[in-house]
């Protein structure tokens, strides 16, 4: 492993062989994914099913991927990153600033995120006025993906809403870094029950997978500056 810092910005390169050359410095990136569900451990989830998916499309990429559930913490409601007597959340917060990639994995419930998700975008708010050493708000070149499932539609209403939310915190998404499951209007089989439609999910995981790890390495080669004074 060789460590460079350029730009006030610290880089992390793995030696990967290639058939074209014996040595290539690759860029080590991480992501981490927020499972939202409504369901704590050990029950099965459908949004962890195919955040998976997407997780795997980013290890193939040579992203280190880490999953957890948001609800398996004891995440309180608040603005703050740490609201005290027990509060988990910082456990959490810790782990995302570790991360170059953040995948936001949410059931739809009426059409929205589930309220798991509306308590972790809340307690990121409280990054809005945090800032690093270089004075660059703490979200900043960090990227921002999302996975959604549902057993009717609202995939896209539930991307925009948290899309909306990471950006104002100051989050980078690129273009087409989703990938979602639903089976239209009207209530049906949930993901794991059927095999409708995986291919296209699969397909578009790819999609996403591809485009967060190329503006992760874009913004590690050019980072963000911090606001003009």
């Amino acid at each position: 492993m060789v460590e460079l810092r350029l730009s006030s910005f610290s880089y992390k390169y793995s030696v990967r062989a290639t058939a074209s050359q014996n040595q290539e410095p690759v860029l080590s990136l991480k992501s981490l994914v927020l499972n939202c569900t409504l369901k704590p451990s050990p029950q099965v989830s459908n949004t962890e099913a195919l955040a998976r998916v997407l997780m795997q499309a980013l290890e193939k990429r040579g992203v280190e991927s880490e999953i957890l559930r948001v609800l398996d913490y004891d995440v309180r409601p608040g603005v703050s990153s740490d609201e005290g007597n027990g509060d988990e959340w910082p456990q959490i917060r810790s782990k995302i600033l570790a991360s170059d990639i953040l995948v936001m994995a949410s059931p739809t419930w009426l059409g929205q995120p589930s309220s798991v998700a509306k308590r972790a975008l809340e307690r990121m708010d409280a990054m809005l006025s945090e800032t690093d050493d270089q004075g660059r708000p703490i979200a900043y070149n960090h990227v921002a993906g999302f996975v959604v499932t549902g057993n009717e539609d609202g995939a896209h209403h539930v991307i925009n809403e948290m899309t909306g939310a990471l950006i104002d915190i100051g989050f980078t998404v690129p273009g087409q870094a989703w990938t979602y499951w639903n089976k239209g209007p009207g209530p049906r089989e949930s993901y794991l029950e059927t095999d409708y439609k995986y291919d296209w999910s699969r397909s578009t995981a790819e999609y996403a997978a591809s485009n967060l790890v190329a503006v992760a390495t874009a913004l590690h080669e050019r980072p963000i500056p911090a606001p003009p004074q």
